[in-house]
């Protein structure tokens, strides 16, 4: 049986840790909201094949809208800057400062829609256009 006010003790020191990783996790958000900046990326993102077969004449199967969310890393991908989520349209744009980082789309629930990761230039007084395709997994 451990000594009278060990139990306390450690629920204590449960909630500092809790409280430290909080502070830490938000220290790692370098910038999560900066519509003063010139410079940052914009495009959109689409998902498909909506159907398993296309082919010449095939309608209604164009990839569509999608309105993921992505997290946007620093160039070595440990640290997450910020993480955006697309319009109903798929249109996103999200100030950054100037340097190279990595998009990391999340995916659906189940796996799917899945994107790949890609590499990004930000560069000064200037928007780079990211265009980010969703894979549906239909075949």
């Amino acid at each position: 049986m451990p000594p009278k006010g060990v139990g306390n003790t450690r629920r204590f020191m449960v909630y500092l840790l809790s409280l430290m990783a909080v502070a830490l996790v938000s220290a790692c958000t370098l910038q999560s909201n900066l519509p003063d900046l010139d410079s940052g990326i914009e495009g959109t993102m689409l998902v498909g094949p909506q159907c398993p077969v296309v082919g010449p004449g095939t309608t209604g199967c164009e990839d569509k809208p999608y309105q993921g969310t992505v997290i946007v890393k620093t160039a070595n991908g440990l640290l997450e800057v910020t993480r955006f989520t697309a319009d109903a349209e798929g249109h996103f744009r999200v100030p950054l400062y100037p340097g190279t980082y990595v998009l990391e789309p999340i995916p659906g629930t189940n796996g799917f829609p899945h994107a790949a990761e890609q590499a990004i230039e930000v560069k000064e007084g200037a928007f780079t256009r990211v265009d980010i395709s969703f894979d549906t997994g239909i075949r």
